[in-house]
């Protein structure tokens, strides 16, 4: 390995290059083809006994995916004001060309149906908003009595009633998903409206992954980076170290991008698992570079280079290879995102330890050694170990 690595710190612009031209690639790959998957029946596979089952039952009972928005009122749901609200935000939905007009349910749309001596009665609760308290108390005493809208359209407490709209296959979009929001957000006050269903779950997802990966990585990133240079003392160094965990983040998703592997709310915290990994490669290289520069100040850059590979190749490799193997062992799960997490993470793991034998020394051979910084002994030497342990 001696000769090996020997070669490899002469080529320090080629490898400076290479990893750029790599980079670049993957990037340019995850600009393309990156995208969110947050459609829950693509998180297994499709002859799971789970979706077997459900597959049959949505074929067999017509089962379609529904938005549902819940209105509450802490006084009850029968006055004027939120029978009116019903109305108008069934209408709202009716209007949205991905919504059937006839797959919104609510007191507004559903049939009151009585049976009577002469057969069933099939009446709407009402067609128009009731104005008055008799005229309310009428529609209140209609739902107590009718057992298929108590307790499914009305809670049993009067509080909440529900307006149910089903949306036709492959329809949902984040576009939808936010006028479903801003639609909710229009009828708000003084009655609460909640949205929920499966749509609402995904979209929601596809929403707050992004943007918790957005908020996510620059605070790790800002706190490894105080933390790093706490610990190496060094811009150069701290540089060097997350620059190799960035890359790393960025080939992990650029060939997850290249795979057509789409992302999901799981994998959205790869970068922060290889950031918390990856710099501690660095600062053992780093930590050993500097304990042997305090031993051997004669010493050039290339002998202190070869030191450091020499010395630690092994153990950042062993212990790349034990990281690894704990997160493929995540192939073992029958869900798809695990699945990903786990292999993607490894490949990520396995960039940073690349990087760290490779592109930090290639940096300090292009760039020069961060300086050694007059110390006491037993000071430098604790803080060395400190870095090592």
């Amino acid at each position: 390995m001696y000769k090996f690595f020997e070669k490899l710190i002469t080529k320090k612009w080629v490898i400076l290059a290479l990893v750029l031209v790599i980079s670049v690639f993957f990037f340019w790959q995850m600009k393309q083809y990156s995208r969110m998957e947050t459609d829950l029946d693509e998180y297994m596979p499709k002859d799971h006994p789970a979706f077997v089952y459900s597959d049959q039952a949505e074929e067999w009972f017509g089962i379609q995916d529904g938005v549902i928005f819940a209105i509450e009122h802490q006084d009850g749901v029968f006055n004027s004001s939120t029978i009116e609200k019903i109305k108008q935000l069934t209408k709202d939905l009716q209007k949205m060309p991905q919504i059937n007009k006839d797959d919104v349910v609510s007191l507004y749309t559903a049939d009151n149906i009585v049976g009577t001596e002469h057969g069933l009665d099939v009446k709407p609760f009402f067609s128009k908003t009731p104005m008055t308290d008799l005229a309310l108390d009428e529609l209140r005493n209609k739902v107590l009595q009718n057992e298929m809208a108590l307790g499914r359209l009305v809670s049993t407490d009067e509080t909440v009633t529900i307006v149910v709209a089903e949306l036709a296959d492959d329809v949902f979009s984040q576009e939808l998903y936010h006028q479903l929001q801003d639609l909710a957000k229009q009828y708000q006050g003084p009655e609460n409206i909640y949205v929920a269903g499966r749509p609402i779950v995904e979209g929601t997802l596809a929403y707050l992954g992004p943007k918790d990966m957005q908020k996510m990585v620059p605070i790790v990133s800002l706190v490894i980076v105080v933390v790093l240079f706490l610990i190496l003392r060094s811009f150069k160094s701290t540089i060097l170290t997350l620059l190799v965990v960035l890359l790393s983040s960025v080939w992990a998703f650029g060939l997850m991008a290249m795979l057509r592997v789409p992302i999901y709310s799981v994998t959205t915290m790869i970068p922060v698992m290889l950031i918390a990994i990856g710099v501690a490669y660095g600062i053992h290289l780093i930590s050993h570079l500097t304990q042997f520069r305090n031993k051997h100040p004669q010493a050039s850059n290339k002998e202190a280079m070869m030191d450091m590979l020499t010395a630690m190749w092994k153990p950042v490799t062993m212990t790349a290879i034990t990281t690894m193997v704990g997160f493929t062992s995540l192939l073992t799960s029958q869900v798809y995102p695990v699945k990903y997490f786990g292999v993607f993470t490894a490949f990520g793991v396995f960039t940073a330890m690349v990087l760290s034998l490779l592109f930090i020394p290639a940096g300090f051979m292009a760039f020069g050694l961060p300086k050694l910084r007059q110390k006491s002994n037993n000071l430098r030497g604790n803080k060395d170990q400190f870095a090592n342990s």
